[in-house]
């Protein structure tokens, strides 16, 4: 039930955004009038996709004949109630690369939100206790958000400078709507053809290449789009920075992938339970998609940041339709199929991206191995002990939880050392944190 109406919030969610978080971090001169502007945007289009969701819950739970859907859309809409009042506030510290405010915002709305949801599946909500774990970290974040708030920036809405607001909102709307159009489409496609049943286990599986988004990506992102946009409105080369952060995304993306590939049984296991086994084989093949995308998941923000949406808008379509089209021809043959026609589409996506590249930032393929080449030797050095035990040993039962333990410590060690050995830029930015924080606790 969560996973199907979560699809749809994610989907209005595209439409509640509309690209303000970007307005405002792009805008070179940022006065109160665009601020009220970008708010008074913000809270229409919220409130309208608010009311979406709550009047269309009773058709989409008909039309899954599942009526936990719609209770679980209703919930969900009073997110887009709240969100606005804190958006345009977190938006105004992301473009002044301000974030302790950010990350005390996640943080205690990422702790509200676990602590509720098992409160209340501790009580028997069940499903409900994921929809209303949603609204109170949402309610956390805005709460956050509001106390940081500086003095500048309004609590009011305007209208002055809506219509500037609104065209470029329009661009990045259709962007995200299509990046996530095709993350929703398995889901979608799954439920509808194959049943609900399905729809859990691919997300079960899914959700091993989810926790490097959510460990990893979620971090990253909010950082990427202000960090390329300054260095674009400098007149700086925005290759420099992108190289140097798909080297870092896929120094640590890349032998996770593949650890998770090999150690799956036991991930899935200890994450989710034995009664949802049946993930393993296809947590392997997503971890492979997710490998090939890692590559290229920063390339519409670097676009965007120079200011070709149309061109980021392209690089999105190919992408998704691709996506889409991978699931819809192979779904008949059952979830591996699924999983399979998403692998492919993958290498769709990732040739759009760059040759968008190419074209208007001049990134060769050449360059973009070169800055990727030793994340690979990193990954196979690192994940080789779980790759081997996983093709030649037994995992089961009785050894998961100790196969998961020793290959994971020997996997952290090798990645540690091999990062080390290859010269990769990541060990510099390890060994600069190291020494801030024994400086720290000297002057402690």
């Amino acid at each position: 039930m969560w996973a199907v109406a979560a699809v749809f919030a994610a989907i209005a969610s595209m439409f509640r955004d509309f690209g303000v978080a970007e307005y405002l971090i792009q805008e070179k001169d940022l006065t109160r009038d665009k601020l009220r502007a970008a708010l008074g945007v913000n809270i229409a289009v919220s409130w309208a996709m608010a009311a979406l969701l709550f009047l269309g819950s009773g058709l989409v739970a008909r039309f899954y004949a599942e009526p936990g859907v719609g209770d679980v859309m209703r919930v969900q809409a009073l997110n887009f109630v709240l969100i606005p009042f804190g958006a345009v506030t977190l938006a105004c510290f992301r473009r002044d690369l301000h974030w302790p405010p950010i990350f005390y915002a996640s943080i205690l709305s990422n702790v509200t939100s676990v602590t509720v949801a098992v409160v209340l599946a501790f009580l028997g909500h069940g499903y409900m206790s994921l929809a209303w774990s949603s609204v109170s970290g949402v309610a956390m974040s805005v709460a956050v958000a509001t106390i940081a708030r500086p003095k500048d920036v309004p609590l009011l809405p305007g209208i002055r400078g809506v219509r500037r607001v609104i065209r470029f909102g329009t661009h990045l709307t259709s962007v995200y709507l299509l990046g996530q159009l095709g993350k929703s489409a398995p889901d979608l496609v799954i439920g509808k053809v194959l049943g609900v049943a399905p729809v859990g286990f691919f997300s079960r599986a899914n959700g091993l290449g989810e926790l490097f988004n959510r460990l990893v990506l979620k971090g990253a992102f909010p950082v990427c789009l202000p960090y390329f946009a300054r260095e674009a409105r400098e007149g700086k080369d925005v290759r420099t920075g992108y190289l140097r952060a798909v080297a870092y995304l896929t120094v640590i993306g890349w032998p996770s992938f593949l650890f998770l590939a090999a150690m799956a049984y036991p991930a899935i296991r200890i994450l989710y339970g034995p009664q949802w086994l049946a993930s393993v084989p296809l947590a392997r093949i997503l971890c492979g998609a997710a490998a090939v995308s890692v590559v290229y998941l920063l390339a519409t923000e670097v676009l965007i940041a120079r200011g070709d949406a149309a061109i980021a808008n392209y690089v999105q379509a190919v992408t998704q339709v691709a996506r889409i089209a991978g699931i819809v021809f192979v779904v008949p043959f059952g979830l591996d199929g699924a999983c399979w026609g998403l692998f492919g589409a993958a290498f769709f996506g990732a040739f759009a991206a760059q040759r968008a590249l190419r074209l208007r930032i001049g990134l060769t393929l050449a360059k973009t191995a070169a800055a990727c080449a030793p994340s690979a030797i990193v990954a196979l050095v690192s994940a080789a002990p779980a790759v081997l035990y996983a093709l030649f040993g037994v995992i089961d039962e009785r050894n998961f939880a100790y196969v998961a333990v020793g290959l994971g410590v020997t996997f952290g060690i090798l990645w540690l050392v091999s990062v080390r050995l290859v010269g990769h830029p990541l060990w510099n930015e390890i060994c600069a944190f190291v020494a801030r924080r024994r400086t720290q606790e000297q002057q402690a």
